[in-house]
């Protein structure tokens, strides 16, 4: 799909984007049927799989953990690569890490991911 520089240059983007707040910037990574699970889910979601299915929950999503966080910043640590994705590591402005595991679509849009966090998340 992408070299490991390009799959770098992406997440990058991804954390500036985060970082500027910019949700129209974040959201241009992801796919229209984008699938994510994160424990942030089920506090926020109540739903018990974690799951958000589409770019529409995963923008409101998204939009309650900005509004929730106004001083966030990531510092992106290290960028995993394969064939069909990525995994990046990143510490959050209050000290939780987190691992994003990426599958993308052929139009190098996010059409899966899986975010881990090291410790509690809303």
């Amino acid at each position: 799909m992408g070299t490991e520089r390009d799959l770098r240059s992406v997440v990058e983007d991804w954390i500036e984007a985060w970082n500027c707040k910019d949700l129209d910037r974040i959201m241009r990574h992801y796919a229209s049927s984008v699938v994510f699970e994160a424990n942030t889910v089920v506090r926020r979601w109540s739903r018990p799989d974690g799951i958000l299915r589409g770019a529409d929950e995963l923008r409101e999503h998204f939009r309650m953990g900005l509004e929730m966080a106004p001083s966030l910043h990531f510092e992106l640590e290290e960028v995993f690569t394969v064939p069909s994705g990525y995994a990046a590591l990143y510490r959050r402005d209050n000290g939780n890490r987190a691992l994003d595991v990426v599958e993308l679509d052929a139009s190098f849009k996010v059409a899966l991911v899986k975010a881990f966090y090291l410790g509690h998340q809303k």
